[in-house]
């Protein structure tokens, strides 16, 4: 997502507008947006067709939430708004199922309690694609900011998309299998929009669970919803005490997941998606092309080979795995950072059926997840070794590192020769014995991210080491 810092500057990222509460996620600038938003169904929708609107746990967001309602039923569009804060994939699937002209989410997703943001999800459950967050930003500047005038309120009703949600994630996932294996579960709920929903569906499955953190808090408990291993030792450390078989957790509003192993080890999202990946071909016996952004393991690549499966590559950003799901079977479609959708579900990611379909992969096996991951790993011809480098360098020298690396890529990295330089999204270079380095410049910072996979530990650091030093090295020029 792209983060302004005025009004001038709002801008549709990779999946919607985020800004800093109070300073310029204002509600002068949500009314902006919003109208940019209605410009866009007006082109794209009858108004017979109802718009959903939903919001994740963050100060203000049902606030802001309940402005955008007024102001499209003061258009004259009938508005379905949610009783309660709500998944980015439960909203998603009811865009869908309600025949909606699609659905605004407020969330901002995994960053800090001083962020909110706006999504727009059309009907298809989807990221919206860039053809039409580009025609909402062409409608920003010339929309108005003024407050809803409070017509039409008549227009705007309240929904639960709990239970039609709910049904259909029972329709995905084994519920007598995971039944039976019993299974001890920790769930951290990172005051999240999962809450009521993944503790719900581990008990409707049979789960002894135990939860935390299910209760809203605008400060997220002092850090931040974002299931990566520092944020989740409570989880971690109950795991190892009760010998659970697993232990799961969502971000702010449930589209990424969280899972550790009995052993208390955070897998990392790779890792995950080989091992559902390899779950869902093995044990349910499904097909269907694997699709991963350029920045996701190769190991993927290499069970698509062993399973006789298409593989696509995509640029960063779930939108573009969720075009692909539309275009195609895709048995699993995911990212490095903590999002996929499988088989059947809709084109968004989704944590929570993410989380129950390793529980799934553990009752089907009756073995411990962490021998699920070496047996994956093995499969897929690993292990692979990953690493990023989030480098802060100023425009100038960032400027620099893209030219050279755009116009004059390397022959070689660390001795090892490129076979192959991608331009799909950022700078990718393949080298001759598997290994890739990516390069890619965020659109909001003075930061190069380096993304680097090989085959082993020793080599990464070499790697790692070229990369960074032939940075360092490069004059900044003028922009």
């Amino acid at each position: 997502m792209s983060v302004a810092s005025s009004t001038n500057e709002i801008k549709f990222g990779t999946d919607g507008w985020r800004g800093i509460i109070a300073d310029d996620f204002t509600f002068a600038n949500v009314c902006k947006v919003t109208r940019a938003i209605a410009s866009y169904l007006e082109t794209a929708y009858s108004k017979d067709r109802p718009v959903l609107i939903a919001y994740d746990t963050r100060f203000l967001a049902d606030k802001f939430a309940q402005t955008a309602a007024e102001i499209l039923a003061e258009i004259g569009w009938t508005v379905k708004i949610v009783d309660r804060d709500c998944p980015t994939p439960t909203i998603a699937y009811n865009a869908r199922l309600l025949n909606s002209a699609g659905a605004l989410m407020f969330t901002a997703s995994h960053n800090p309690a001083p962020y909110c943001g706006i999504k727009y999800i059309p009907d298809y459950a989807g990221p919206a694609t860039p053809e039409i967050t580009d025609t909402i930003v062409s409608h920003i500047e010339s929309s108005s900011n003024e407050p809803p005038s409070g017509k039409n309120k008549d227009k705007i009703s309240t929904f639960d998309p709990k239970p039609e949600y709910l049904k259909f994630i029972y329709t995905l996932i084994d519920v007598e299998r995971i039944r039976s294996a019993k299974l001890k579960v920790k769930y951290d709920a990172l005051y999240s929009t999962s809450r009521g929903y993944l503790d719900t569906v581990l008990e409707h499955c049979g789960c002894e669970v135990e939860t935390f953190h299910a209760k809203r808090d605008v400060l997220f408990g002092g850090g931040m919803p974002e299931p990566k291993g520092e944020l989740l030792t409570e989880l971690i450390e109950a795991v190892k005490k009760d010998h659970a078989d697993i232990g799961v957790a969502t971000d702010g509003d449930s589209d990424r997941f969280g899972v550790v192993d009995e052993q208390g080890e955070m897998l990392t999202p790779n890792t995950v998606l080989l091992v559902l990946a390899r779950h869902l071909h093995k044990n349910k016996g499904q097909s269907g092309a694997i699709v991963r952004t350029v920045a996701t393991t190769h190991l993927l690549d290499n069970l698509a080979a062993k399973y006789g499966l298409p593989i696509y590559e995509t640029a960063v950003g779930f939108k573009y795995i969720g075009e692909k799901m539309r275009e195609t079977a895709v048995l699993v479609g995911g990212e490095e950072s903590g999002g996929l959708s499988v088989l059947g579900h809709i084109p968004e990611k989704d944590g929570i059926l993410a989380d129950m379909l390793m529980a799934e992969a553990i009752a089907y096996e009756g073995k411990p997840l962490s021998q699920l991951v070496a047996e994956a790993i093995k499969d897929a011809d690993g292990p692979l070794y990953n690493r990023r480098l989030d480098l802060h360098l100023t425009e100038a020298h960032k400027l620099a590192v893209l030219n050279a690396f755009t116009h004059n890529p390397p022959t070689e990295v660390a001795g090892i020769g490129i076979k192959e330089v991608g331009r799909k999204d950022g700078i990718k270079l393949y080298l001759e014995e598997g290994s890739w380095v990516l390069l890619r410049p965020s659109g909001t910072e003075p930061l190069i991210r380096v993304y680097l996979e090989t085959n082993s530990p020793e080599k990464l650091a070499q790697v790692a080491k070229y990369m960074e030093d032939s940075i360092a090295k490069l004059e900044p020029v003028a922009a």
